[in-house]
């Protein structure tokens, strides 16, 4: 797995439909600032110094509760327990 692509939300952006249509590199080679605009949950991380959310002890956190319940965005749990998977992997 390559961990540049481990977003900090929770997806695993190397199977994202649109990497190759917008040249995407993922979350954390943009710091953050996404081809569709700033993510705040990326901001969050990077100024908390985390891998990603899962490695906050507020998670799930009212921002990716938010996210996950979002009816374009949501993932039926997908994220939350990718999050979970890689924090528990150092």
């Amino acid at each position: 797995m390559n961990k540049e692509m481990m977003a900090y939300c929770g997806t695993y952006c190397e199977e994202c439909e649109w990497k190759e249509q917008v040249n995407c590199k993922g979350c954390k080679a943009n710091q953050g600032n996404l081809f569709w605009g700033e993510c705040d949950k990326a901001k969050c991380c990077i100024e908390k110094h985390f891998e990603h959310c899962g490695k906050c002890a507020q998670m799930p956190c009212d921002k990716l509760a938010a996210l996950f319940a979002d009816s374009e965005h949501g993932d039926n749990g997908s994220r939350l327990v990718n999050l979970k998977n890689w924090a528990g992997n150092k």
